[in-house]
């Protein structure tokens, strides 16, 4: 029996089962006395306010819902159907893994194995989302993972030992949500119409509900330019980088203040959607941008150890890492042929962007994934790769473990695709 995979993020929930990828974002939208959820119901937010509901995940409990919204007694029954529509979708999987947040209480874990309970599956794992994560990185120093949520974002500090990452904490940071990121963003460019077109995209629903539609593109056009256009029932603005750079100041302050004192060796790791944000690269210099898919990569590879089948199940906060470790040189050890240079990584043109295929895209906000389960990331010493199966080549080269790639460096992976790194200036 395949085991679906389910991480518990409610800026987006994904499911995975086979060849069904699902993603759903923790909206629930009333229509009559049944339920949608998802990204269809997030398109409907702006129009039907008073018929959704984004926070039975975050508030999950057996609380009386306030406001009422239908036939739903507390957010646990919202919890329920969401489950039941996603179980639906992945064609009825007769078990699922689970990938949930730390800032997930104890007794919401109680409580959402108990919903499971009355699912048509089998909850056989449960894992820290985080812990999860960090997994699959090697090497010392402490390492933080940065989610997004819808009402909140939360940092989480882990640390390795022994070839064991271990969550140390987790930390909470109220009003650094998804929900309010948007809120500000949509004031600052409603605010630009206005001043260029005197046309307000907020003062009707539907105009309302277009411009939150139209943020994603707008925020990846603006990782690659200066500035970018927005339309708008037929009205256009053009609006700049700079102009958002306020709307994420919450997050950027929050997010240092939570992790304290960061040493070179620390690094952080976080979900896509932090890549998106105005300011925060530059703020955080030390982030590395996750794949929208790390966690099933993950999962798939502790697969074995984290089911636990016919037993209550125990929440997983350690697990042995999956980096494969560079071992230090012994003095006297002959170097190999690749490191008989010391790197001087301060000559190195840090790339900004991989072409491939005729398209410049930024490294900050892309899933740096390449062919097989290879994929780029930024580690304390810059841009390299890592993965499993045959390794790409880099310059006609083979890639060597600990490698930093450069600006005009192309890799070549085990299909034959060829990908330019380059820097872009703005």
């Amino acid at each position: 029996m395949t085991v679906a995979l389910l991480d518990i993020n409610d800026s987006n929930l994904q499911l995975w089962h086979g060849d069904t990828h699902l993603q759903s974002p923790g909206y629930a939208l009333l229509r009559g006395q049944q339920y949608s959820f998802g990204t269809s119901a997030r398109a409907t937010a702006r129009l039907q306010p008073r018929d959704i509901n984004t926070r039975y995940w975050w508030q999950l409990s057996t609380e009386t819902l306030q406001p009422a919204l239908g036939p739903a007694r507390h957010t646990g029954d919202l919890v329920h159907a969401h489950l039941q529509d996603l179980h639906q979708q992945a064609g009825s999987p007769g078990e699922l893994l689970l990938a949930v947040s730390g800032s997930m209480q104890r007794n919401q874990l109680a409580l959402l194995l108990g919903i499971m309970q009355q699912c048509p599956f089998d909850a056989v794992g449960l894992v820290n989302r985080s812990v999860a994560l960090a997994s699959l990185y090697g090497g010392g120093g402490r390492l933080f993972h940065l989610e997004v949520q819808l009402h909140q974002a939360v940092i989480s500090e882990l640390e390795e030992s022994n070839g064991k990452v271990e969550l140390q904490r987790t930390v909470p940071l109220p009003g650094c949500g998804q929900l309010q990121l948007q809120e500000r963003l949509v004031e600052i460019i409603a605010a630009a119409f206005i001043r260029q077109t005197r046309f307000d995209p907020r003062r009707k629903a539907a105009c309302e509900q277009q411009l939150y539609d139209t943020l994603p593109d707008t925020l990846r056009a603006l990782a690659q330019d200066n500035e970018a256009n927005l339309e708008v029932n037929g009205y256009q603005a053009r609006i700049n980088r700079n102009e958002l750079m306020s709307a994420g100041q919450r997050l950027s302050d929050s997010a240092p203040e939570a992790m304290g004192m960061l040493h070179p060796d620390d690094r952080i790791i976080a979900d896509p959607i932090a890549g998106l944000i105005p300011g925060l690269a530059a703020r955080l210099p030390q982030m590395e941008i996750l794949q929208a898919d790390s966690i099933r990569h993950t999962l798939l590879r502790h697969q074995e150890q984290l089911v636990q089948r016919g037993q209550t199940l125990s929440f997983v906060t350690a697990l042995p890492c999956l980096e494969e470790k560079i071992i230090p040189r012994v003095e006297g050890q002959k170097e190999p042929a690749a490191a008989k240079a010391p790197l001087n990584t301060a000559a190195i043109a840090t790339p900004t962007h991989l072409l491939r295929d005729s398209l410049a895209q930024p490294l900050a906000a892309i899933d740096t994934g390449l062919d097989g389960d290879w994929q780029l990331y930024q580690s304390g010493e810059g841009w390299q790769l890592r993965g499993t199966g045959p390794a790409p080549r880099v310059n006609d080269t083979d890639y060597q473990p600990g490698q930093v790639l450069a600006c005009g460096d192309t890799i070549t992976t085990s299909t034959g695709r060829d990908a330019l790194l380059i820097e872009v200036k703005h």
